[in-house]
C-alpha cells in the first residue's frame, strides 16, 4: 500500500509541474535582433505561439508605452495578415533629428486575411523596427492581446513584478541593454537601426526586415520543470509496479 501511495503521488506531482508549467510556454514574447540599446534603434520580433488545439488566432494587439512613446514604429509587411498601425496626440513631443514629434505610435494591430492566422501546434514572429529607445529606462513594457478564431480572447497584460513569480498572464517585456562608448547598438539589430534612421530623415514608409528570435529565459525553464515533472512521474509508477511484484512474489 506504502508503495503505491509513493507512485501515485509522483504520477500526481509530474502532471501538476506540467500543468503549472504550461502558461509559460505559450505567452506572447518580445526580443531583439542583437541588443536593444538605449539611446538607438532595434528590430524586434513579437512572438506569438498558438496554444489552443482547436482554434487559429487570427489577430495580435500590441499597446506600445506611453511613459517612454516611440517616434519610430515600423512594422514589417507579413503575407497573409493586415496590418494596422494607430498613432496618438503626445502630451509632451518628443525631438527627433532636429524635429519635433507630436504624435507616437500607441499600438499596431495585425489580423489575419482569413480564418487560416496561426494554427494549433504553430508559431508566428511579428517584426518592428522601433527607436528612439529611450536612455533612461531598462526596460519596455508592451501589452499585447491575442484573438482566436473561436472568438476568445487572451490578455497578455499583467507586469511582471521584480521578486515575484511571474504571472500567469504577462505582458511582453523588452529588456534594453547599456549603449556603447560611441552612442550606437551592436550587433544583429544593426542593420534594421540604419534602416530606420534613413526612413525616419527621408520620412518614409518602409520597413525593416526581421526573420530570427529567440523565445525567452522562461521558455527553457518551463521545459526544464516539464521535463522534471515527467521523470519524477515515471519514476513514481514504476516504484509502484516494483513494489507490487515484489510483493506477488513474495
Amino acid at each position: 500500500m506504502k508503495a503505491s501511495r509513493i507512485a501515485a503521488v509522483g504520477a500526481v506531482a509530474g502532471v501538476a509541474v506540467l500543468t503549472l508549467s504550461a502558461p509559460a510556454f505559450a505567452h506572447v514574447s518580445v526580443q531583439p535582433e542583437g541588443e536593444a540599446a538605449k539611446g538607438g534603434y532595434a528590430v524586434v520580433n513579437f512572438k506569438v505561439p498558438n496554444e489552443r488545439d482547436d482554434a487559429s488566432t487570427t489577430k495580435l494587439e500590441v499597446t506600445f508605452p506611453t511613459d517612454h512613446p516611440l517616434a519610430s514604429v515600423m512594422p514589417q509587411p507579413i503575407d497573409g495578415w493586415d496590418i494596422k498601425v494607430t498613432k496618438s496626440k503626445l502630451d509632451k513631443p518628443l525631438e527627433m533629428h532636429g524635429k519635433k514629434i507630436d504624435e507616437a505610435v500607441t499600438k499596431v494591430t495585425w489580423t489575419a486575411d482569413d480564418d487560416a492566422g496561426i494554427g494549433p501546434g504553430f508559431f508566428q514572429k511579428f517584426p518592428v523596427s522601433v527607436g528612439t529607445l529611450p536612455e533612461k529606462a531598462d526596460e519596455l513594457v508592451f501589452k499585447a492581446l491575442q484573438t482566436y478564431s473561436n472568438k476568445e480572447v487572451v490578455r497578455w497584460i499583467e507586469v511582471p513584478q521584480e521578486g515575484q513569480e511571474e504571472p500567469d498572464f504577462p505582458a511582453p517585456v523588452l529588456t534594453l541593454a547599456e549603449a556603447s562608448a560611441d552612442g550606437h547598438s551592436h550587433g544583429a539589430s544593426d542593420g534594421g537601426a540604419e534602416d530606420a534612421k534613413s526612413d525616419e530623415n527621408a520620412a518614409a514608409d518602409t520597413t525593416a526586415a526581421a526573420d530570427s528570435g529567440d523565445a525567452g529565459g522562461t521558455d527553457t525553464t518551463a521545459r526544464v520543470l516539464g521535463i522534471v515533472g515527467i521523470v519524477v512521474g515515471a519514476a513514481g509508477v514504476a516504484y509502484g509496479v516494483l513494489a507490487g511484484r515484489r510483493r506477488a512474489d513474495a
